[in-house]
């Protein structure tokens, strides 16, 4: 049997400066090992990764057939309570707790964590390789094109948009044979024949046969005509980048299209299906078919109309090949980073690939990896969603909390990106903080829901005063419900600001757990999402728009009511109302919509008003970016 790899890594040393200079400054200054070195110290062969220049690589699936009977590691998620609009130093944590484990305990380690949209990085939030002295690096190549896989999602999902949309020009226009001829048209010996993407075309119908000349006229015709309903239509264009003016457009303007203009959007290509597929997709063949399956409208029959049907599934996959090859990085200290796939978290289920988790509890003996936002959020579909299809079983969850966060749900004042803190965040409050601690007490029962052992990264900012920090390290270790809660400073020290922590996550992984799913799949639609209201926001219940009735009637009939549920809520409050902070108590949730995401596999609820295309602030961070001529350094990433 091929056994797992059991040599320590090589660390980094990284040299320490107060005060801590930029993100960039620390990424630029690194010291980087080359990716050839990080991929032996990880245990791949030389035909198991293609180097992207000297410190990027893809990593092949295929390592996953050698190393298939191997024990996998321990499986820990990073999340956290709920966060401010600055966020709360989830992936600082998550990057920290990497180098305490591989560079300063001895374990081998791989952290996989999610490639970040352009949208952010040159709107308001910027980049998402960590902060400080706890980083993925190289900083500049993470936070912009990395190795082209949100390109290649435009891609493909932009030519899924093109082909229904032309199938429904063209079927408008032409009669059932005239479709037929053209879709088939005959060489020059007269022979008609299927292209290869028509074939599933021919399954979805219950046609079997391969050859065009020996269909009936009933069967040229079905196969000919999708016959969309038009208002049915639910699939958009997607680019990787804030723009608001695309969020409704109307498209068919030129002379020969001005009879069949459309009403339709772009969003924002991390919140298309595309991503989610790659996402839990668990090979390439996993992959294509879930892209086949992949819902793009119904016809006037009700019946779903698929990409498969529209006979792109094929081509699209073919854009997208080697998207399914995670990206290898590495830390600061040189522990080792799988950079995959990235769906948002408020529409999407906001993790990292299973195929990137897969590969990683094969070679690594501790593999941590982060969901995005909250435990209401991003946690709660990593277990409900994305462990349900990998057949995962995690270990271990790291609740980050900060003094800034718990102060804002104790009461204090509102907290806005870019704009100055109040003078409550910036001295001690204990009142504020013991209020506070419900909403982290709130997020920790969350975890206790799946039989998860826990662990409290107490994320230390240096407005912090030890009496705040200790309250809460107190606090948690009082209620019995954690196995601890550590004091970390990994944004100021790296991996050494983090030792407490990773000794304590080696302890909890150690720990008997007992895994179970919030709900089966096989009661209603109804019954998960008011399980996931109840037990995971703390809502008194559910109400339902009359289209969100519909949908649930349709879904039903379909058979879609057996997929888990993917909620896209505000990620600012456990309740559907960002203004609602702390623990929310004597709220309904509203579910105005629900979507079908068939291809990737979830059904996903809108509860408010949730948006697929952010827009840009009045002061975007692309003002700070530009590059150096001279050297051709990236300057004003952060």
């Amino acid at each position: 049997m091929t056994k797992k790899p059991s040599t320590p890594y090589t660390p980094t040393e990284i040299k320490l400066k107060s005060p801590v200079p930029s993100d960039i400054e620390i990424a630029q200054e690194a010291e980087l090992k080359p990716i050839t070195l990080v991929a032996e110290e990880l245990g791949l062969l030389p035909e198991e990764f293609d180097p992207y220049g000297k410190y990027i690589a893809k990593v092949s699936p295929a390592v996953l057939d050698r190393l298939g009977n191997v024990p996998d590691g321990k499986y820990i998620d990073v999340t956290a309570i709920t966060p401010t609009p600055l966020g709360e130093g989830k992936t600082t944590t998550t990057v920290g707790l990497s180098q305490a484990l591989g560079a300063h305990l001895g374990k081998r380690v791989l952290t996989a964590i999610r490639q970040p949209s352009q949208g952010p990085t040159f709107g308001i939030k910027g980049g998402a390789a960590g902060g400080g002295y706890s980083q993925v690096i190289p900083m500049e190549e993470f936070n912009l094109h990395l190795t082209g896989d949100i390109h290649a999602i435009t891609a493909a999902n932009n030519l899924i948009a093109a082909a229904v949309e032309t199938r429904m020009y063209h079927e408008t226009y032409q009669s059932d044979e005239a479709l037929f001829r053209r879709l088939c048209p005959p060489d020059e010996d007269g022979n008609r024949e299927f292209g290869i993407g028509m074939l599933g075309r021919l399954k979805n119908l219950g046609i079997d046969k391969t050859d065009p000349n020996e269909l009936t006229d009933e069967e040229r015709r079905r196969f000919a005509r999708l016959d969309i309903d038009r208002d049915t239509l639910t699939w958009r264009r997607a680019t990787d980048t804030n723009d608001r003016l695309l969020r409704e457009i109307t498209v068919g303007q030129g002379s020969k299209e001005k009879d069949f203009n459309l009403k339709t959007s772009f969003y924002i290509t991390v919140a298309s299906e595309l991503m989610a597929v790659l996402a839990l997709a668990t090979s390439l063949q996993d992959m294509r078919e879930r892209i086949g399956r992949i819902v793009l409208a119904m016809d006037k029959n009700g019946n779903p109309v698929t990409v498969e049907d529209v006979g792109v599934a094929g081509a699209a996959t073919v854009l997208m090949k080697d998207t399914i090859k995670p990206t290898l990085m590495q830390t600061l200290e040189g522990s080792p980073v799988f950079v995959h796939a990235g769906p948002f978290a408020n529409i999407a289920h906001g993790n990292s690939s299973i195929m990137a988790d897969m590969i990683g509890l094969k070679l690594a003996d501790y593999v941590i990896t982060e969901s995005g936002f909250g435990s209401d959020m991003g946690m709660e579909k990593f277990f409900d969603i994305k462990c349900r299809y990998s057949g995962n079983i995690p270990d271990v969850v790291v609740m980050v909390a900060t003094i800034r966060a718990l102060k804002m749900h104790g009461g204090g004042p509102k907290v806005s990106a870019g704009a100055p803190l109040a003078p409550e965040y910036e001295r001690e409050d204990l009142e504020l903080v013991s209020k506070g601690m419900e909403n982290l007490m709130a997020h920790i029962e969350n975890a206790n829901h799946y039989g998860v052992n826990v662990v409290v990264a107490i994320n230390r900012f240096h407005t912090d005063s030890d009496a705040e920090l200790e309250l809460v390290r107190k606090t948690c270790m009082e209620s019995g419900k954690v196995v601890d809660a550590v004091v970390t400073n990994h944004w100021e020290e790296g991996g050494a600001g983090s030792i407490e922590l990773g000794k304590a996550v080696i302890k909890a992984a150690e720990n008997e757990s007992e895994f179970k799913f919030l709900y089966p799949l096989d009661i209603s639609i109804k019954d998960k999402i008011e399980t996931i209201a109840k037990k995971i926001y703390g809502a008194d219940g559910v109400e339902y728009s009359p289209e969100a009735e519909k949908q649930i009637e349709e879904y039903t009939r379909l058979g879609y009511d057996n997929l888990p549920i993917c909620m896209a809520k505000t990620h600012l409050s456990l309740s559907h109302d960002p203004s609602l902070k702390g623990r929310p108590e004597g709220f309904t949730v509203p579910i105005r919509s629900i979507n079908a995401s068939i291809g990737a596999g979830f059904l996903y609820p809108l509860l408010g008003t949730m948006s697929t295309m952010p827009g840009l602030p009045t002061r975007p961070a692309y003002y700070d970016i530009d590059i150096e001529l001279e050297t051709g350094q990236i300057l004003g990433l952060s």
